[in-house]
């Protein structure tokens, strides 16, 4: 008999390590219901750029003047990363951009008992889509998509919870923070996962 299992999910949806990360926690959930166990997830915000524009910028030309163009370059050619997880990330498509109101959109949809689908939602529409999930627009049919019921609010509460999470100084995300403990963070493994839920 499993107990239940409540986990915060410290992501941001600009971060493709969190993308992968998140994409494992998500199977080894999928795996300990299909087993009878229950788990909350809930999703907590960080911004890794929070001054990003909401405007938004192909992310090859921030790697470009960033890193340099060879760089750039090559980490938008490279087809590799997330293959072995399923994912088809294109680099090249994807708009770097403010992740504030991606983050009220999950907060949204997390009290609503929504929260994995749409951060996974948000994570395919950057990496995969191309699409600015700054833009309310794009907000507003991604949260059509998964069912999530939408107010203007939230600005505030979502200000507090992000200043909540700094100062836990926790590890660069992802992070999952197990309810009783432990932290898992850096390269989350699905095997890891699926053995704390069924502690």
């Amino acid at each position: 008999m499993h107990r239940p299992r409540r986990v915060e999910v410290v992501i941001d949806f600009v971060c493709v390590h969190c993308y992968l990360g998140f994409t494992r926690y998500l199977r080894a959930v999928r795996r300990h219901r299909a087993d009878g166990g229950t788990v909350e997830t809930v999703v907590r915000p960080v911004q890794l750029r929070p001054q990003a524009s909401p405007v938004g910028e192909p992310l090859v030309e921030v790697w470009a003047r960033e890193r340099g163009a060879a760089v750039a370059a090559r980490l938008a050619a490279d087809t590799s990363f997330g293959a072995d997880d399923g994912l088809e990330l294109d680099f090249r498509r994807a708009v770097f951009t403010n992740t504030f109101d991606a983050h009220r959109l999950a907060a949204q949809a997390s009290a609503q008992g929504k929260g994995e689908e749409t951060a996974e939602r948000l994570f395919r529409a950057y990496f995969v889509d191309g699409l600015n999930i700054a833009d309310t627009t794009v907000l507003a049919r991604l949260a059509a998509e998964t069912g999530v019921m939408t107010t203007s609010g939230g600005a505030e509460a979502l200000q507090a919870e992000l200043a909540r999470i700094r100062t836990l100084n926790l590890p660069a995300p992802p992070v999952l923070l197990f309810a009783g403990g432990p932290v898992l963070s850096g390269e989350i493994r699905e095997a890891d996962v699926l053995s704390t839920l069924g502690q």
